[in-house]
């Protein structure tokens, strides 16, 4: 009887490695926890973790860093999976800390910097000392030279020039009191790779990243749908279009792309064929500079 050679796709070789990382820091690690936003990136860790415990529930808590300016539906959805996974959610508010005296919010509307000390003041408060992220590195410069244990010193800031080795994907998680790990299980995943992902396990996602008639206003060559957060401002002209979601953040600074892709069949087909990344797209708050989002994580940014 001949046997066939047996291997695993490219992207069940992707699953088994978070698997494998998502198990190995539930093994080093005293306390950790996952951080979920809702968008695509943390849908899909929370899908893998669930399978690397199976059938035994997640072992960790899941943390949202809330800046007050989400889209309903995605906390709609937050609440849904939390409740359905039986799982303990963390909210860390970033109005909260305003109101505290903790953070101020910046003169640009954004709340992307001011989340860090919401952050790790509630890392610390819950005594967590690894939290896993959705970083890819295809997605970000930063985030392509980052490992996949970040290692974070006692004020929870990154070192690109310190970080450790992983030879052979041996991963080291030793760490002092106070100090820290951020995991990024989908590190070597592309955005093709998650949405492949989403539609071949079929999981649940958000309305926003499906494609649907919406009125935007165009700011700064980019198309945003008007809501409580986006008022047209004067001389801003409100359009129709036909649009979808690449990323979930911050409503008042996440754009929208046109598109026709209203199924997750359509959107593996139209992110096959495009060149720029998701944040580069549609990300008004990754504009501030090039090294916009290296000097959050140097400040402690998931």
């Amino acid at each position: 009887m001949t046997m066939l050679p047996h291997g695993l796709s490219q992207l069940r070789s992707l699953e088994a490695e978070s698997i494998h990382i998502f198990r190995e820091v539930a093994a080093e690690m005293q306390k950790p926890c996952l951080l979920f936003s809702g968008g695509k990136d943390s849908i899909t860790m929370l899908h893998i973790a669930r399978k690397a415990f199976a059938p035994a529930r997640i072992p960790f808590p899941v943390m949202h860093v809330d800046t007050g300016l989400n889209f309903p539906s995605i906390l709609a959805y937050r609440d849904r999976w939390i409740e359905r996974l039986g799982l303990k959610l963390v909210v860390a508010s970033v109005e909260d800390a305003m109101r505290r005296g903790l953070v101020r919010e910046e003169p640009n509307g954004s709340r992307n910097r001011i989340q860090t000390p919401v952050l790790l003041e509630a890392a610390e408060q819950h005594g967590f000392d690894a939290l896993f992220g959705g970083g890819r590195r295809d997605e970000e410069k930063a985030r392509a030279k980052e490992r996949v244990f970040s290692f974070r010193d006692e004020f929870g800031q990154w070192d690109p020039k310190n970080q450790r080795p992983e030879i052979w994907s041996l991963y080291n998680g030793r760490v002092f009191p106070g100090q820290s790990i951020r995991v990024f299980p989908l590190s070597n995943w592309t955005e093709l790779d998650v949405w492949t992902y989403i539609r071949d396990e079929q999981i649940e996602i958000p309305d926003l990243y499906l494609a649907a008639e919406r009125e935007v206003v165009e700011r700064g060559g980019m198309l945003y749908a008007v809501s409580p957060f986006i008022v047209p401002r004067d001389g801003e002209t409100v359009q129709v279009r036909r649009v979808r979601y690449r990323t979930v953040g911050d409503a008042n600074l996440t754009a929208a792309v046109e598109s026709d892709a209203d199924t997750i069949d359509k959107i593996v087909a139209e992110i096959a064929t495009v060149r720029i990344t998701e944040r580069g797209a549609t990300r008004g708050d990754d504009k501030v500079s090039e090294a916009a989002m290296e000097d959050r994580k140097k400040e402690g940014y998931f």
